[in-house]
């Protein structure tokens, strides 16, 4: 999908908000098909499924299902399968990354999205096939073009993982 179509899938969920009473505004859920639109990740590295509970400068949630099926299972590791806590992270940042462009109608045509840092992460719990991980993102600081969130990852309502960072949209160089 072409970057005008992307900026035209966020816009058109946009407009289909259901309340307006501003900073809690809920607003529709992203399907993978809304994500693909705003996110240029693909298989094997897109790493949310969906994003769900979204509330204008609130947050939202990020799903993704994990499966036997992830190529880094393979190899991490093969006698007891456990996501890799990089990638629980990168799902944070996606779901981070979908959320602000969404949520705050930020142009991505044409630019990147960059860490700029990961603070406090801690992994509690391994995440395993059959898992699904449900990641709530807060943003603490909005300065574009840099934001900074925090967010919490969980399995079955027991907290697995969380962290801090921070993300900075800039032009590819």
């Amino acid at each position: 999908m072409d970057e005008g179509n992307r900026r035209s899938v966020a816009a058109g969920k946009r407009e289909k908000q259901v309340s307006a009473d501003g900073e809690n505004e809920r607003l529709d859920d992203l399907t993978i098909g809304d994500i693909k639109g705003i996110l240029p990740h693909r298989y094997p590295m897109l790493m949310v499924d969906r994003i769900v509970d979204i509330t204008r400068g609130g947050g939202a949630v990020g799903v993704k299902n994990v499966t036997v099926n992830e190529p880094f299972f393979e190899g991490h590791f093969p006698q007891m399968p456990v996501m890799p806590g990089v990638l629980i992270i990168e799902a944070m940042a996606q779901t981070a990354a979908a959320y602000t462009a969404y949520a705050d109608g930020v142009d991505t045509e044409g630019k990147v999205v960059l860490f700029m840092g990961v603070d406090r992460a801690k992994f509690r719990r391994p995440v395993t096939p059959g898992d699904q991980l449900r990641i709530h993102v807060t943003v603490t600081n909005r300065r574009p073009p840099v934001w900074k969130y925090e967010a919490k990852a969980m399995v079955d309502g027991k907290l697995v993982a969380e962290a801090a960072f921070g993300a900075m949209l800039t032009e590819p160089k």
